[in-house]
């Protein structure tokens, strides 16, 4: 039973919890204390009626200690129209106010970092013969933090650095277990210019993953539009596509690859709302990979051929991943 969750903003929600009633308090805010009540799902029942941050507060707590939470039911004389609004809470015809576990984690706050939530106004441009939208411009810094109650740490994404990253990069792509995979291995001059290539690249946006803040993976985000992979599916103008790098050995395993996967895709769903899949094309041989891929809610649509490799087509829609949600 979790007693402390941790919030991207540095602040704690400290929680106590019994079968029918649940006592919540962040740090030195004004304490919130509900009744719970079992059922088809969740009735949690307010004396008083509840801000819009007391709302969020208990739906973070009570979906991240139990991921079989589906829906929560409120019984509260009012909520604001600012938390209707949000999609935290939504009213049926009847009356009955609820929080849905697919909505809350489509919310980009506060996963999402100040700055970043912003949707970037669509106008077309053809580049290189695709026509696709205009890009915003390459954020830097961290993106995205969550705190994973499963793991007990923090999974957290920020934009790679060349000049702080280029070391580790370089270590990470010589590795032999890359190398197989990737088949990047080279200088510190080869893979600055590599790097330097895809910052110049408005369609790709290049990642690193951490682990309470200490950095273990590259990513590499893309719009899949302007990408090498467009034409072998029906692509779509905010399709996102992913290539993943696991450089420690220390934060490998299945456990792991949940979190940060998981995290990865729910970032790419919360930084823009018009994204509605998630693509990537591991090797068609690198069955572990797939494997993974498979346990978190990706599909293999088919297999197809690049110039350089036999390549699995791996796709997840937003519904899917948001209806089958595993974040805790």
């Amino acid at each position: 039973m979790m007693h402390t969750l941790p919030l991207p903003n540095g602040q704690c929600l400290h929680g106590d919890e019994s079968a029918d009633a649940l006592h919540l308090q962040l740090d030195l805010h004004e304490p919130i204390h509900v009744q719970l009540q079992a059922g088809d799902a969740l009735q949690v029942v307010a004396t008083q009626a509840l801000s819009a941050q007391a709302l969020w507060l208990i739906a973070y707590w009570l979906f991240a200690r139990d991921e079989a939470c589906q829906t929560l039911c409120w019984s509260t004389p009012a909520v604001a129209v600012e938390t209707l609004q949000s999609g935290l809470v939504a009213r049926a015809a009847d009356g009955v106010l609820s929080t849905e576990r697919s909505m809350f984690w489509q919310l980009p706050a506060p996963w999402l970092l100040a700055g970043q939530s912003a949707v970037y106004p669509q106008h077309m441009v053809i580049s290189e013969g695709k026509r696709h939208p205009r890009r915003a411009p390459k954020p830097a810094g961290e993106l995205y933090r969550r705190f994973d109650a499963r793991l007990g740490s923090w999974i957290s994404l920020r934009a790679l650095d060349i000049d702080t990253d280029l070391q580790r990069f370089n270590r990470w792509q010589n590795s032999p277990r890359v190398m197989e995979f990737w088949q990047e291995g080279g200088t510190l001059e080869q893979h600055r210019q590599y790097l330097e290539k895809l910052e110049r690249d408005p369609h790709t946006l290049t990642l690193i993953g951490c682990f309470d803040d200490q950095p273990f993976a590259y990513f590499e985000a893309y719009w899949a539009k302007e990408d090498r992979i467009a034409p072998f599916y029906a692509v779509d103008d905010y399709d996102r596509g992913i290539h993943m790098l696991v450089g420690e050995d220390s934060h490998r395993g299945p456990h792991k690859v949940a979190s940060w996967l998981t995290a990865l895709t729910h970032f790419l769903f919360v930084d823009d709302p018009r994204t509605q899949r998630v693509v990537a094309e591991p090797r068609a041989d690198n069955a572990r990979m797939i494997g993974h891929m498979h346990s978190a809610g990706f599909y293999c649509q088919k297999e197809f051929d690049f110039p350089h490799k036999r390549a699995a087509l791996m796709a997840i829609e937003r519904e899917r991943f948001f209806d089958r949600c595993a974040l805790r």
